[in-house]
């Protein structure tokens, strides 16, 4: 056998039971493979979504299997010419190109429909509004996270503040372990600082925003009720101006108009902060769900009040960027999550403007994706307590709620789930606008 094969028959040998610098796993791995696999080797971080390399091997079919490798030079040569290939093809994997491309889509649609409000906006309210009314404050949140982001991230990866592993996890959210979480101290308190700036001094908004920094202070205790139950007990104390001349109104597309609820409406208040603190809490699960389903709630919801108070439409449109800004981030594959801290506090900024306008009724349809995945826990836990009691067994009638688990359960992609939920929650945000337009 000529020299140079000599030197490729041994080098290929050696790399089959030593691990490169790279991380390169050895041929053994592959050869029990029927398909081309796909192998993620972690950088040094382990943790970091950043640093991921995306290796290919070719199919087992042209590498030698196990039983007889390289027994001629042509297999020695065959695996080790594969070998120095990949040193040349090796790509650090996107961040990723799915995520970048859906939040894209929800950016140019919640830019473009801000843009058409503005245009609009006089034909609502009777009367001349500022230029970019509501532009102004969806791009001065989006650009303060986002550039807030890159300063945060590291201090949170400095003090270890991670996401635990937990038993409950899917096993392919593993990979999520060590993701920075409480991502909400730094995009909450912009979007409240800009919707202060922007909308001057006014006892709605002052309560609007005590109680959202409220929520994501409680977020860290797991606790929501007491806060819900103190604003609505500040809500039926303060006199806060309505154009119906009354408080405590709940409006109602056509036929139906106006209907006093009195303190009925104070339970109502409550139980919409409960749902919608819990409802975000749960499409934190994964990676740029929750922020993009509450920046079209936001906008939404920012519309419905406009014939109401026009300083609740800024505060929306405030909230609504900071969420852009925050999704960047936490779009696939995500930097960071925002943890209860963030989600109990956009679930409580939603409530109060729905309690402070009487909307309720285009805050649910908004966030009809967020009932769902609620509805989904519920309807999971009321049927394996009527099948225990009947079987004395229990039973499912989801794989596992809420209901992004139970698609991924069924081999439904991350990414294609969020997108779905993006474009439904986008028609629900144009009808709950629809409807709050007819019933104000």
């Amino acid at each position: 056998m000529p020299a140079p094969m000599n030197f490729l028959l041994l080098l290929s040998c050696n790399s089959i039971y030593v691990q490169g610098s790279l991380g390169i796993s050895s041929f053994d791995d592959w050869a029990g493979n029927v398909m081309t696999s796909d192998y993620v080797i972690f950088s040094s971080d382990g943790e970091d979504s950043d640093g991921e390399i995306l290796v290919t091997p070719i199919n087992d079919v042209d590498m030698p299997t196990i039983r007889k490798q390289f027994v001629t030079a042509e297999d020695a040569f065959t695996a080790t010419a594969h070998r120095l290939a990949m040193f040349g093809k090796r790509h650090k994997k996107h961040r990723i190109t799915h995520g970048f491309v859906t939040t894209l889509g929800l950016i140019t649609f919640l830019t473009s429909f801000l843009a058409l409000v503005d245009w609009c906006a006089w034909r609502i309210v009777r009367q001349p509004l500022d230029n970019f009314y509501f532009l102004s404050p969806f791009i001065a949140s989006a650009f303060l996270v986002a550039c807030a982001g890159y300063v945060s991230i590291p201090v949170l990866k400095l003090f270890n503040i991670r996401q635990k592993f937990k038993r409950k996890w899917l096993p392919i959210h593993f990979s999520k372990k060590g993701t920075p979480t409480v991502g909400g101290l730094f995009f909450i308190p912009i979007g409240v600082a800009v919707a202060k700036f922007m909308s001057g001094s006014s006892t709605v908004i002052s309560g609007m925003l005590a109680v959202t920094l409220a929520f994501a202070a409680v977020g860290l205790l797991d606790d929501t009720v007491a806060i819900a139950a103190c604003f609505s007990f500040w809500l039926y104390t303060t006199n806060i101006p309505s154009p119906y001349g009354m408080k405590m109104v709940v409006q109602l597309p056509p036929p139906f108009g106006l209907v006093h609820l009195g303190k009925f409406y104070l339970l109502l208040t409550l139980f919409t902060f409960i749902l919608m603190a819990n409802g975000h809490y749960l499409t934190d699960g994964l990676d740029g769900l929750g922020g993009g389903t509450s920046a079209l709630s936001f906008v939404a919801m920012s519309t419905a009040v406009l014939p109401i108070c026009s300083g609740l439409s800024i505060f929306g449109a405030s909230m609504a960027g900071a969420c852009v800004g925050f999704l960047l981030h936490n779009r696939h594959k995500a930097s960071v999550t925002m943890g209860s801290t963030g989600s109990f506090a956009l679930g409580g900024a939603l409530a109060a403007m729905a309690s402070c306008s009487g909307m309720f009724i285009p805050l649910y349809i908004a966030s009809g994706f967020l009932v769902l995945e609620i509805s989904a826990v519920i309807i999971q836990i009321l049927y394996f307590k009527v099948a225990q009691r009947l079987q004395r067994r229990g039973g499912r009638s989801f794989h596992i709620a809420p209901l992004h688990h139970h698609f991924e359960m069924c081999g439904m992609p991350e990414h294609f789930i969020v997108a779905a939920a993006y474009c439904v929650s986008s028609l629900l945000a144009l009808l709950a606008t629809y409807v709050a337009l007819i019933s104000a």
